[in-house]
């Protein structure tokens, strides 16, 4: 069975996606980036925006049934390589013990403002 998950307080996607989608015993979770209090793309400190970023992606998360803990691999995107060092800072503290698997490249976002952008994959079995 498939089921597609939407938060309930998320503004709809402006794409064609699903925010999360069950199959089996994984949640799929959708690129997520920092967004404000009125759910628009957050501009300011870049530790902030990366908080952000993993804060929807666990409020997805919860919307399909996951928690952080079950995390199996992250996918991060940055805008530039010199984000690397302080993306780090914030996901150490984050996932401070068995941190899940990780890819993390560099984009160029059809975005000005997106420096981050936050794909998950979780087991819940």
């Amino acid at each position: 069975m498939i089921e597609r998950f939407h938060p309930e307080g998320f503004p709809a996607p402006a794409v064609p996606l699903s925010h999360a989608t069950k199959a089996g015993g994984f949640v799929f979770v959708s690129g997520q980036v920092a967004t404000d209090e009125d759910n628009k793309i957050f501009i300011g400190d870049f530790t902030r925006e990366v908080e952000s970023t993993l804060d929807n992606v666990e409020a997805v998360l919860a919307a399909a049934g996951a928690r952080p803990d079950q995390i199996v691999k992250i996918g991060a995107f940055l805008s530039n390589a010199i984000l690397f060092a302080p993306f780090n800072e914030v996901y150490r503290r984050r996932f401070p013990e068995a941190p899940p698997a990780r890819t993390t490249v560099v984009v160029n976002f059809g975005h000005p403002d997106v420096r981050v952008e936050i794909e998950a994959i979780a087991y819940v079995g």
